[in-house]
């Protein structure tokens, strides 16, 4: 095929992989609409947000996440296009803006301008997800304080325009509500429970209310009096100062999709015309009250969000709508006074029918005419339907943490081939290590993959952190769940883990830790620049690896005692800085962590050998390491010491024995040892005409090697 043919086919399919709408924000412009002294962190993977930081003393505090609607709920408008928005959303749910990025919708592209779409979305700042929004008018503000919803001025002649706008706006905040703020458990909406339209029970009205499929809420006089009681609005209703014990509202609440609800209530006709109005993934809720109070009043305009309803689910609003629907219950028995409405829940507000979930009737009084002071109180109505009703996926209902497994399975899969690479490489390391050419140049590649794969690009960064974080869930309760959103991370623990029995501590901080990785290239840097290299002298050297375990003690002595003060002490690892920010941070943790690599330009790797806290830990636990896997000869230390001279990283000692706790596992004292042309035990017994046969001693461990002479002459 012509080159110029595979290009456009390349491209075409590049083009059918990507997402139908993507967002347009890069790193570079989020820093530039989030300047200084906010800090803009990495694009999330797995949601995409941006967190926005800002410095508290020696921490850094989330400010928000920044995310575009068109990559979470590209709801379409008019046009076919949804509209994108830049939404910042605050850890307590609140919006802390609304942007508008592009739009394409013809009232407000040829007809009203933008302005007035510019100043509804201006709106949503300071709105909270745990709050019901209605879009309302101008003419209507003076009734905001008596509503249940937060009203927003809507935008004459684009009312539909602006619904789409909100439900834009909320259904992408709820989603990075749930992902990253913790809101309803974490449960994704797409796997939430769902109807089972195979189970029908027949049941009278009696038999729906007593088993709580048809909820009722019965409020007397004497009730509401007391929520108001010792406020300014005590006392203002005579008619239930009068008669205490009458009624003041009895509501009924039915969630219909349910046929054993749904259709006992309405009959099949009316259960099938109510499923025809109800597109896919949308609810229905049927709410009727009866008594002197209504939950509607006599303004309420059909079609419109209640303002005497809310509904909530884990401390979420969703939006209800009434769906403009005329019709009859057909159960006999159900009270025919009062109002009766039925409500739609739109797909993207993500209930969880199987879940609890509760309505709350908001009561209102007021004082005084020309400036009248307002007091509501809330009357909730909880509800929750039996699980043989619904299809309930086996991991619960959707545990958040799956979906990072699946949308990283690319990064997963790489990773560990990566680590099968070195696996095979380790356990052929004398093959490996006989030629220092391919030595290096293998390491070097496997170093620059650490970093700029495992660091930089999947961030899975190993820190003390997760360990801290291990030592708190020990203590806490024993939930170690949040391993499990970072996949690849947690992928890299377990081969750490692994390792450690084999090799010790070297084979993570030798080859798979990014920011171990980036001071080796920056040596290399300073090396090739002429920069001196100390050489620390054994004593204060033994003094000085000490230092990594002090700080190791202190971390996990804060972890128990003052947490706090631990998540402090924890930014003693430069790796958040250097390698999850990519150094965008402010100045002290950059100053911190550039001097860190000018150390270890002098003083090599004088970081992961002396202040390392996850180095202690690591090397700590290497201690349970199955054998000894450095070859070693009589003649080593005694009398030669040219792999101590060549170790830099101070790992053996003059007797030539290994110090496992300190060996990066760089493997090239075993092409020293291994190599006749450079190992001088080897030489000297080559001149004699005899050579080293290695053999085992049940005296140095399992797999120990050591050597004796044999006198055949070599060749």
């Amino acid at each position: 095929m012509h080159r110029a043919t595979l290009s456009l086919v390349l491209l075409i399919c590049l083009g059918l992989m990507a997402p139908a709408f993507a967002g347009a924000m890069t790193q570079e412009e989020m820093v530039r609409r989030f300047p200084s002294p906010l800090i803009v962190g990495p694009k999330d993977r797995e949601v995409p947000v941006w967190p926005i930081l800002k410095q508290n003393g020696p921490q850094q505090e989330l400010v928000a996440y920044v995310f575009e609607s068109t990559d979470l709920a590209p709801i379409p408008g008019f046009s076919g296009t949804p509209f994108n928005l830049l939404i910042a959303l605050k850890p307590s749910g609140e919006l802390m803006e609304v942007r508008v990025l592009s739009q394409h919708e013809p009232v407000f592209l040829d007809g009203l301008g933008e302005a007035p779409l510019f100043a509804f979305a201006a709106q949503y700042g300071g709105v909270n997800l745990r709050q019901n929004v209605k879009i309302g008018s101008r003419a209507g503000a003076a009734d905001r304080a008596t509503s249940a919803n937060v009203v927003l001025d809507g935008v004459a002649k684009a009312t539909a325009s602006v619904r789409i706008v909100n439900e834009t706006v909320l259904a992408s905040a709820l989603k990075v509500a749930r992902a990253r703020l913790g809101f309803a458990e974490g449960r994704e909406p797409s796997r939430a429970a769902r109807v089972r339209q195979d189970v029908f029970e027949p049941m009278t009205w009696k038999q729906l209310v007593d088993l709580g499929h048809v909820r009722r809420l019965r409020v007397s006089n004497r009730e509401v009096e007391r929520a108001f009681a010792g406020t300014v609005a005590e006392g203002l209703d005579e008619t239930a100062l009068q008669d205490p014990d009458s009624t003041f509202t009895d509501l009924y609440l039915a969630y219909l999709n349910v046929p054993s609800v749904g259709r006992n209530l309405l009959g099949d006709a009316g259960y099938d015309r109510l499923r025809s109005r109800l597109e896919e993934g949308q609810h229905a809720l049927w709410v009727m009250s009866v008594g002197r109070y209504q939950f509607v009043d006599e303004n309420f305009v059909r079609g419109a969000v209640p303002d005497r309803l809310a509904l909530h689910q884990s401390g979420l609003a969703l939006d209800l709508r009434d769906m403009d629907l005329d019709l009859t219950p057909a159960a006999s028995g159900v009270p025919r006074q009062g109002a009766a409405k039925f409500f739609r829940i739109f797909a993207q507000a993500g209930l969880d029918p199987a879940q609890p979930w509760s309505l709350s009737l908001r009561v209102t009084r007021e004082k005084g005419q020309i400036w009248p002071e307002r007091v509501s109180r809330d009357f909730a109505l909880d509800y929750r339907l039996p699980e043989r009703f619904f299809l309930i996926p086996e991991d619960g209902g959707g545990k958040p943490w799956m979906a990072p497994w699946k949308g990283r399975m690319g990064e997963i899969v790489l990773l560990a081939l990566a680590l099968a690479v070195l696996t095979a490489a380790l356990f052929r390391q004398r093959a490996l290590s006989q030629n220092p050419r391919i030595l290096a140049r293998f390491r070097w590649a496997y170093l620059v993959f650490t970093l700029f794969f495992i660091g930089w690009y999947a961030q899975a960064q190993l820190s003390i952190v997760t360990v801290i974080g291990g030592l708190k869930a020990a203590t806490g309760g024993g939930d170690f769940t949040f391993l499990l959103y970072d996949p690849p991370s947690l992928v890299l623990w377990g081969f750490a883990g692994i390792t450690l029995l084999a090799w010790g501590r070297g084979t993570f901080c030798g080859w798979l830790c990014p920011f171990g990785a980036l001071q080796e290239i920056a040596a290399a840097g300073a090396k090739r620049l002429g920069i001196p290299r100390l050489k620390v002298p054994q004593p204060l050297d033994r003094a000085l690896v000490k230092l990594k375990y002090l700080v190791l003690a202190a971390l996990l002595a804060a972890a128990l005692a003052a947490p706090g003060l631990a998540d402090k002490l924890a930014e003693v690892e430069p790796f958040k800085t250097a390698i999850t920010l990519v150094f965008v941070r402010s100045w002290p943790f950059v100053a911190y962590a550039a001097s860190l690599l000018l150390l270890g330009a002098f003083l090599y790797k004088g970081f992961c050998r002396y202040l390392c806290p996850l180095g202690a830990a690591l090397a700590l636990g290497g201690q349970a390491r199955l054998w000894r896997w450095l070859p070693r000869r009589e003649a080593c230390g005694a009398p030669c010491q040219l792999c101590r001279h060549r170790c830099e990283y101070h790992a053996i000692e003059r007797s030539g024995a290994i110090r496992y706790d300190e060996c990066f596992q760089c493997l090239d004292c075993v092409g020293i040892y291994h190599d006749p042309a450079r190992c001088a035990p080897l030489l000297l017994e080559a001149r004699k005409g005899r050579r080293y046969i290695p053999i085992r001693t049940a005296t140095a461990g399992a797999g120990a090697t050591v050597a004796r002479r044999a006198g055949q002459p070599l060749g």
